[in-house]
């Protein structure tokens, strides 16, 4: 087989992508790693040819000529079916999780991503197993934030994360479901409708898995982490002690975004009470008491809004 690796550009975008999904297909390193690595190098490309020469990490250099063959063959054929993919390397990666040190190598999107559509957007979260009043009042605040054009961003999970993509939706706002799969995934199955909904709406669907990634444990932190890197602010509805929504904060404040907790929850939840009062590696969470609070702490101009502890 003739030397793939010599033939690829750094900086062709299609070549970098190949590159990193070669890299990742291998589990030569992490994820986190890898971004790390590409941060320093600025070229995935760059990168093997350096790890060939013996002196970085000996996973890189084994990955082989096969298998970088087959990246590209992967990567054309996503292509050929229109599956929407960038990567880090690239302007048209999200400007706000650019900012992120977690972030992920490379991102795939159903729908028309651009940071004019997008880039000013909140998240809105919480339990999978929400009351009927933390439903109404994720509804409620995603209504209002898409009122005052404001991009929801949730999880498209069961509880709050649905009721969230509902009210963004039912204001004729745009919402964003970052998924806890591959993007060829609709989970839960009962949101498949949901998800379309979502994109006949003019939203997206963005997943940082490879197409056919089912759903795993690990899979939905990362995808929190994800969520709050996107997204100014994160507002947490309503979670316990060992929620996602709970690990999405704490990932919002390391990341120097603003977090919201209602003053239901941080009443009820004495982990919500802790990030208010001392708050999580040195920034502490704000405690709100309606949606016209998030909205002016992000300088903006809403319309009336509803309470959020109604």
């Amino acid at each position: 087989m003739p030397e793939i690796l010599s033939s690829l550009q750094p900086g062709n975008s299609e070549h970098e992508l190949a590159a990193i999904v070669a890299i990742l297909s291998g589990d030569a390193v992490s994820a986190g790693r890898l971004v790390a690595l590409l941060d320093h190098f600025g070229s995935a490309i760059e990168l093997l040819r350096y790890a060939r020469t013996g002196v970085a990490e000996l996973t890189l250099a084994a990955i082989s000529e096969t298998e970088i063959d087959r990246a590209m063959r992967v990567t054309e054929r996503w292509h050929s079916e229109g599956l929407g993919v960038f990567h880090m390397l690239e302007d048209r990666y999200p400007a706000n999780l650019r900012s992120v040190y977690n972030r992920p190598p490379f991102l795939f999107i159903d729908g028309v991503w651009s940071d004019a559509r997008f880039g000013s957007s909140v998240s809105v979260v919480g339990t999978r197993t929400a009351t009927e009043d933390g439903l109404k009042r994720a509804f409620r605040l995603a209504k209002a934030l898409a009122e005052a054009r404001i991009t929801v961003v949730s999880g498209m999970a069961k509880g709050i994360d649905t009721a969230a993509h509902q009210g963004a939706l039912r204001a004729g706002g745009r919402t964003v479901a970052v998924m806890g799969t591959g993007i060829r995934e609709r989970y839960p199955k009962q949101n498949a409708k949901l998800a379309d909904q979502i994109l006949g709406a003019g939203g997206a669907l963005l997943s940082q898995f490879f197409p056919e990634q089912g759903p795993r444990p690990w899979t939905f932190p990362a995808r929190n982490v994800t969520m709050s890197g996107l997204s100014l602010a994160t507002v947490v509805v309503e979670a316990g002690p060992t929620s996602g929504a709970k690990q999405q904060a704490e990932a919002a404040l390391v990341h120097g975004r603003s977090v919201f907790l209602p003053a239901s929850l941080v009443e009820a939840h004495a982990w919500a009470r802790k990030l208010v009062d001392t708050g999580f590696r040195g920034t502490r969470a704000i405690q709100v008491r309606s949606a016209d609070e998030v909205v002016s702490m992000l300088a903006l101009d809403p319309p009336d809004m509803p309470m959020l502890t109604a």
